[in-house]
């Protein structure tokens, strides 16, 4: 297969001049907690970088090779899913870049991807299919999860009895992000853009966590990010990575019990465990390892193969 075709139907020729020579003189359009994008006119170059965050905070530390792996398996989902909706991922194989940035992204190579522009929306599309972290905490307090109605008498961990959807805001001022209800996702973007962001997250998760389950993992729940390219709603961002979703081992799991994850769930219980970390704020060695053996195989159940060093 050529990793160079075409995706999306987008049209894209691989040696298109761009005005600049050397990665110094890159356009950096900016820099968000995990991830270094530069300006390329139509299209962006997107780097996944080692940096760490939780619970909405950045850290001032890194997992070694955390960027490969989720870059990479972003690319991996962007492919499967790419006939549900249209994506933003142009080629995440740097020989597919533009020769005149192919050169400047040699010390990248294997965490960065070749990204069609668009304008995100302010919006997380959260999906659920299992009763576990914050929407457990809303469950046991009102018996739904923003807005959903539940049955009674469900436990901790056990798989809902039909996936939700349960968006939030992004990007508010104070970067504080707020669970919505659906009609308040439609105040924001209209009925129709509404259920489009809805279905489409749904249809998402659902064939994602048919592949996975295949290869012995869970996905208890995901965030997606959508935005517009051309008037069209395209899904962007990074995809089903150990960095927004949960992954479960499938064959450990036991409703009712905690179930061993495969994503950095350790860094927050112990970012949100009774001890007072002010003192010591940096994140014990031994647990930065630990998140990082989490990634790797959640990176080699899913693709199949060693993940990258």
């Amino acid at each position: 297969m050529n990793p160079c075709k075409e995706q999306n139907n987008l049209k894209f020729t691989p040696t298109d001049p761009f005005l600049f020579a050397g990665y110094s003189e890159l356009n950096l359009l900016r820099r968000g907690k995990v991830k270094d994008i530069y300006d390329l006119g139509d299209m962006l170059l997107m780097v996944s970088t080692d940096r760490l965050t939780a619970s909405g905070k950045s850290l001032e530390q890194e997992v070694k090779g955390k960027g490969k792996i989720v870059n990479q398996l972003s690319a991996y989902w962007f492919r499967k899913l790419r006939k549900i909706i249209p994506n933003h991922l142009v080629s995440a194989d740097s020989r597919c870049f533009p020769e005149s940035i192919r050169n400047c992204t040699e010390l990248h190579d294997g965490c960065s991807m070749l990204v069609w522009e668009a304008t995100p929306l302010p919006v997380r599309c959260v999906v659920r299919g299992y009763l576990t972290g914050e929407g457990w905490k809303e469950y046991q307090q009102k018996g739904e999860i923003c807005g959903v109605k539940l049955p009674a008498g469900l436990v901790e961990y056990q798989r809902l009895p039909f996936p939700i959807f349960t968006p939030t805001t992004k990007g508010l001022p104070g970067g504080v992000n707020v669970n919505i209800q659906f009609d308040e996702l439609q105040d924001l973007f209209g009925k129709s853009m509404a259920e489009h962001l809805r279905e489409a997250s749904l249809r998402l998760y659902f064939t994602a966590w048919m592949i996975a389950r295949e290869k012995g993992v869970l996905i208890a729940e995901t965030k997606f990010e959508f935005g517009l390219h051309d008037g069209k709603l395209m899904l962007i961002d990074e995809c089903l990575t150990p960095d927004n979703s949960r992954f479960w081992v499938l064959e450990n799991y036991r409703h009712g019990g905690a179930v061993p994850s495969m994503d950095k769930q350790i860094l927050i219980d112990y970012l949100e465990s009774p001890v007072d970390h002010s003192e010591d704020p940096l994140i014990p060695e031994e647990l930065l390892q630990r998140i990082g053996e989490k990634y790797r195989e959640a990176y080699e159940c899913i693709i199949g193969r060693r993940a990258p060093g």
